[in-house]
């Protein structure tokens, strides 16, 4: 044999047992690693992370929480252009080879050895890049290299290359949290992915590489130069022209970050669904696509909204302007870019509150103004008196307002808060919750979480225990001047009357009308303060919460706005007492039923009760779960009160109601010392509401700032909303109460026909004996109040 070929021989036989070699070490290194691979079919179910989603009870988005913003779509609904566009990008050879791209393995080889170690280049295909994405860490080590090799030939063999690219796509981190073509493509611009541009679906296949630093939020530049990378291998490969490669590359990148768009305006609800499945799942509950429906009504909420931030807004213009806001310097004025950037960072307040620039103003004090986004606007001198003719300057940055005829009127971010609550009597589910005037702004729930002085609002509950103990609606108190040296109060104590007036003897209707103090501690001294103390459990109250002393019927305890409304829905509900709540089913993102409240209004459709039945559901302001109910209060007790609550708006404290027009209505103001808390609770047999008005550091809302004034108009204006074309629905008369004829001594009279007889309706524990004098709270005619009855 010649020389040469036995040197060709040596040599093959050399590079077969190399071969051999190479073949035998990686197959033991496969058998070593196959046991702890997962096997394709694991890939192929892997669950892909979808946010939890809460709805209303006609279920539109209130708002949407995940570690992970994902929206998956089947390959069938990822445009050709999208696939065309990461194959060029990421994989050329996608569709040929066998999970693992021997050229570019070898590319990444010769790059590591050339740079001395350095892995910028890593060879990797989109099987081996899913394979690593799913199951594997992105520790940059030869042994996490193997594993991520083997597993992308196991699923080259088990899996069709669309399954694998359906899959990548969906799951392959594209930047600011968006999981998947389709997340990101509404992240960047709004859009969905078969509504992109070219050059936006670019961008997009530009984002695996690096998907921090390229995205177009974090570098318009960097974004740019990878995009037409990206353009460049599409043409090179094919995929696209050169006229169409020539047009994508000319257009700017221009983008910002879009959060998921919620179809109500209810975050505090939003948060404290979340709040209660976190409790439940943990951070498992932003991965499973759950869906927690709620009893919140979107219209009602969204009257909720406005009427809180319309109060809040005339309060805040009755007390003054504070002057502008801020004040652009030479660069953010230089042109409309930069003063667009400048306002847009400075957010709409409320959805109703736009930041805008003076640019001008005129001798009559006409502004003219840059709105950003919203375009040159021209503030007119009678929209702006409410802030007495303000001096502004060219740069000023102030808050406006639109009217619905298109006007604009100079507005400011209100300092002071509120809240409005809404429930149904009938099983107590809140209807619509907004917890202050931009969620955004202050996350504080104050509808749930902000423990208040009632003031006069209180009262009722009192009224409502003596109605109970036999004491009468038509019942005499006195209302005149009183001290008391009572210990529990300390010093000696001389309680006023809010208009420092006293009216003498009246009916225990008129003084709770007129809330007169003098007439109802003198009510809450014959029943004994510490046995109604132990009694405000029956409204759903905390006795810890509120003295057991005289004081307790001005309402100088603490109460949340939520646990008001709760309790005035006692007199609503017939004297039944339920917990407020609000989430009615939670579901997966398959339809599995998780948990369902025991009662009609969790499901449109009859629905089994699930497994997890006896889930207890609690938030950070308290539980918020279905419950039966408990009477509480007699039903004859219960509609005397709603009865004499009804007298507040026909001849009391809230006469400003009689605008509505309606006779079903009933309520109570609270107004506490020094102004500092604003209170209206009512309803009718369909719907219970409460406003507050007050400010978060407790400081005084001013004088005159009662709870007629400041928070009946955001009462007045939400049932208003709601109850429009609505039919009269009083709360019923039960049939606990008896017809009875009272003489106008208080004795009963010997029949209806008794000249000077009063008919009434009466609970038994109030009807007098005929010819018996009566007894009541003042104990008149010697006699002393009734045995308690509870």
């Amino acid at each position: 044999m010649k020389p040469i070929l036995k040197i060709f021989a040596a040599l093959l036989a050399l590079v077969l047992a190399a071969g051999i070699g190479v073949s035998a070490a990686i197959a033991a290194l496969y058998v070593h690693y196959a046991p702890t691979l997962p096997e394709a079919e694991a890939v192929r179910d892997v669950r892909l992370q979808t946010p939890l989603q809460v709805r209303t009870a006609d279920g539109l988005l209130m708002g949407e929480f995940a570690e992970e913003r994902r929206i998956p779509l089947p390959i069938d609904e990822i445009p050709e252009r999208v696939r065309q566009a990461f194959i060029a990008a990421e994989d050329e050879r996608f569709y040929d080879h066998p999970g693992v791209d021997i050229v570019g393995l070898a590319r990444a080889a010769i790059n590591e050895i050339s740079t001395r170690g350095d892995r910028s280049q890593g060879g990797s295909t989109i099987t081996m890049q899913l394979a690593r994405n799913v199951f594997l860490t992105r520790d940059r080590t030869y042994e996490r290299k193997l594993r991520e090799i083997f597993l992308a030939i196991r699923m080259e063999q088990e899996m069709t290359k669309d399954e694998i690219l359906e899959l990548y796509l969906n799951k392959i981190y594209l930047g600011q949290r968006a999981y998947g073509i389709e997340a990101a493509a509404r992240v960047y611009f709004d859009r969905s992915v078969d509504e992109l541009e070219l050059d936006e679906i670019a961008v997009l296949a530009a984002l695996p590489k690096a998907p921090s630093t390229t995205n177009p939020v974090a570098s318009a530049q960097r974004a740019e130069i990878r995009r037409n990378y990206v353009l460049r291998r599409m043409l090179d490969t094919g995929a696209i022209s050169e006229s169409e490669y020539e047009e994508a590359v000319a257009r700017p990148v221009s983008s910002e970050r879009h959060v998921a768009a919620t179809e109500v305006d209810a975050h505090w609800v939003a948060e404290a669904a979340r709040q209660i499945v976190f409790n439940l799942w943990g951070d498992d509950a932003y991965r499973r696509g759950l869906q927690v429906h709620t009893s919140i009504d979107s219209r009602y909420q969204e009257a909720a909204n406005q009427a809180l931030r319309e109060g809040l807004l005339q309060y805040d213009e009755r007390h003054g302007y504070r002057g502008p806001e801020d004040r652009l310097g030479e660069e953010s004025m230089a042109d409309a870019e930069s003063r667009m950037r400048a306002l847009k960072a400075r957010g709409v307040h409320g959805r109703l509150l736009f930041p805008v620039v003076v640019m001008e103003r005129e001798g009559d004090g006409t502004l003219h103004v840059d709105g950003g986004q919203i375009g040159e606007l021209t503030i007119e001198p009678r929209d702006q008196e409410w802030a007495r003719n303000p001096e502004f300057e060219v740069g000023d940055v102030v808050r406006v307002r639109p009217y619905t005829d298109g006007r604009w009127r100079l507005a400011q971010k209100p300092e002071v808060t509120g809240a409005v609550i809404a429930q149904s009597p009938e099983d107590g589910a809140i209807v619509a919750l907004a917890g202050g005037f931009d969620f955004f702004e202050n996350r504080y729930d104050r509808s749930t979480q902000a423990q208040r002085q009632p003031g006069s609002a209180f009262k009722p509950l009192v009224y409502a225990l003596a109605l109970q103990e036999g004491y009468r609606p038509e019942g005499m108190l006195v209302d005149a001047p009183m001290v008391f040296d009572d210990p529990a109060l300390g010093a000696e104590w001389r309680p006023q009357n809010y208009s420092r007036q006293f009216q003498g003897e009246m009916s225990m209707r008129d003084a709770l009308a007129q809330s007169r103090n003098l007439a109802s501690i003198r009510l809450l001294n014959s029943l004994g303060p510490q046995r109604v103390h132990e009694q405000l459990p029956r409204f759903g109250l905390d006795p810890d919460q509120h003295p057991s002393n005289l004081s307790m019927v001005l309402g100088t305890g603490g109460v949340t706005p939520l646990q008001l409304n709760n309790a005035y829905s006692v007199f609503a509900s017939g004297g039944k007492l339920h917990s407020p709540w609000m989430i009615t089913r939670i579901e997966t993102g398959d339809g599995e039923l998780l948990y369902k409240a025991p009662t009609e209004r969790a499901c449109p459709d009859p629905c089994e009760d699930p497994p997890g039945q006896d889930l207890y559901l609690n938030a950070s302001g308290g539980p918020l779960q279905y419950t039966d109910p408990a009477q509480v209060l007699e039903p004859g007790a219960a509609w005397q009160m709603s009865n004499m609550l009804g007298h507040v708006i026909t001849a009391g404290t809230g006469r400003q109601a009689q605008q509505l027009g309606r006779s079903d209505l009933a309520g109570k103001t609270g107004t506490t010392n020094s102004y500092r808390d604003a209170w209206f609770s009512g309803f009718n047999a369909d719907i219970v509401a409460t406003a507050w008005v007050g400010f978060d550091d407790n400081r005084e809302l001013g004088r005159r700032e009662s709870g007629g004034r400041t928070a009946l108009p955001l009462w007045v204006r939400f049932m208003d909303s709601v109850l429009t074309d609505a039919p009269e629905r009083p709360v019923e008369r039960p049939d606990d109460l008896q017809r009875v004829a009272i003489l106008p001594d208080g004795r009963r009279a010997p029949s209806e026909e008794t000249p000077g007889a009063n008919i009434q309706w009466l609970i038994p524990q109030q009807v007098p004996e005929r010819g018996q004098a009566p007894s009541g709270p003042s104990g008149e005619n010697g006699q002393s109040p009734p045995e308690s009855v509870f």
